[in-house]
């Protein structure tokens, strides 16, 4: 293959189940629509073979979410907050700053809040622990835009998190 490149090994897919549902989670902000856009964003990958730079899996799979998500409707998403038996910290993300100093579910909520821009930024870097510059290549931004984001979007969640105790 050329330049480097290699097909998605759709074997693979499960071994990024929990990162994908976080970013799920945080994108939509219930249980349920984050396994439904997880489920659509593997069936969305398994279609037809796909072939990637390098280890890009994380990058890619969160493109394809992110773009599942926006066109599965915003106008008909609607802000939801987590139930007690919606435990996002069972999950384990290999970095997650925000969730491990503070109340997951608490932080999600959080997140809903937010504008859909400086959400996908906080998910890619925050939940899933992408590099600045593969959240810029899977969100189709420049770096620069993403740490503006992140600033953004950090402060925003710290003032509401900072108001409600």
């Amino acid at each position: 293959m050329e330049g480097g490149t290699r097909q998605l090994d759709p074997e693979s897919l499960g071994t990024h189940i929990a990162r994908l549902y976080r970013a799920a989670y945080g994108l939509c902000g219930s249980r349920q629509d984050a396994e439904d856009l997880v489920q659509d964003t593997f069936e969305r990958v398994l279609r037809r073979p796909r072939f990637l730079r390098r280890d890009q899996d994380v990058v890619y799979l969160l493109r394809v979410l992110r773009n599942t998500w926006i066109s599965s409707g915003r106008a008909k998403r609607q802000v939801a907050t987590a139930s007690a038996g919606e435990a996002i910290e069972d999950v384990e993300a290999p970095n997650d700053p925000i969730a491990q100093s503070i109340e997951g579910a608490v932080v999600y909520e959080a997140l809903q809040e937010l504008t859909q821009p400086l959400r996908e930024a906080l998910v890619a870097v925050d939940v899933l622990g992408l590099s600045y510059r593969e959240a810029a290549r899977a969100l189709g931004t420049k770096e620069g835009t993403i740490m503006s984001r992140l600033h953004r979007g950090r402060g925003q969640i710290a003032a509401r998190l900072e108001k409600t105790g």
